[in-house]
């Protein structure tokens, strides 16, 4: 079954700085029919305007993924750690027990992100952050996973979630296959461009909550570049 979220349909807020759209329940949009899909919480399609972003404010007990479509985001946290994540790369953020972080756009141009959190298998533990390019043309025409709980995606950033994030881009007419197995909840947003899914149109910024398929088949009806996440 795939049910789709049009974009146009998502909740979200206007703060000027900062303009979201949310594809589950987050902040003042509320919705108690979609509040999660599996362990996936939340994904966040964000614009944030130059010169600006998120001060400091506390995580725990997530897993925080932010995948850079364009500009950059300048991470800061509590442990220490500082890093610059540009269009192309990925940072995850195991908040464990307990973070302190802010992110920002110091970049001249618009930044446009997915910020996808998932729930942890486990709760507690020390805090983590990392970041890592995946060049676009080193996924083009499958997918990769750049973020995973599982123990042989020994490539991807880790995360402490029965999960795998994966994007790849997809030249028109191009197509790509992911199996998972019914019993997984799969969701999937093109960043850009427009693709069929099972036969199921998705475009742009749409997303497709799946579950009860066991393989996707997913054809780029244009030039396209999509997230998928496999969740528990």
């Amino acid at each position: 079954m795939i049910k789709l979220k049009p974009f146009g349909k998502l909740g979200g807020a206007d703060h000027g700085w900062l303009k979201a759209k949310h594809h589950f329940s987050f902040a003042d949009y509320r919705d108690p029919n979609n509040v999660s899909h599996g362990a996936l919480r939340v994904w966040n399609d964000d614009e944030i305007a130059p010169n600006s972003g998120f001060p400091p404010h506390p995580h725990a007990n997530m897993e925080i993924i932010t995948y850079v479509r364009e500009g950059a985001i300048t991470h800061q946290d509590s442990l220490g750690n500082k890093g610059r994540t540009e269009a192309g790369d990925v940072q995850v953020m195991s908040a464990g027990s307990g973070i302190r972080h802010a992110e920002y756009n110091l970049e001249p141009t618009l930044t446009r992100i997915f910020q996808i959190w998932i729930q942890p298998t486990t709760q507690g533990g020390a805090p983590t952050w990392g970041s890592k390019p995946f060049p676009k043309a080193d996924r083009s025409g499958k997918l990769v996973t750049i973020a995973s709980g599982m123990p042989d995606d020994t490539d991807a950033l880790p995360i402490r979630a029965d999960a795998r994030v994966l994007a790849t881009t997809l030249k028109a007419g191009e197509s790509a296959e992911y199996d998972a197995g019914k019993a997984r909840h799969l969701y999937l947003v093109p960043a850009a461009g427009s693709v069929e899914v099972n036969g199921v149109r998705v475009n742009a910024r749409d997303g497709a909550a799946i579950t009860d398929e066991a393989r996707l088949t997913i054809k780029a009806l244009e030039d396209s570049e999509l997230v998928l996440v496999d969740a528990a």
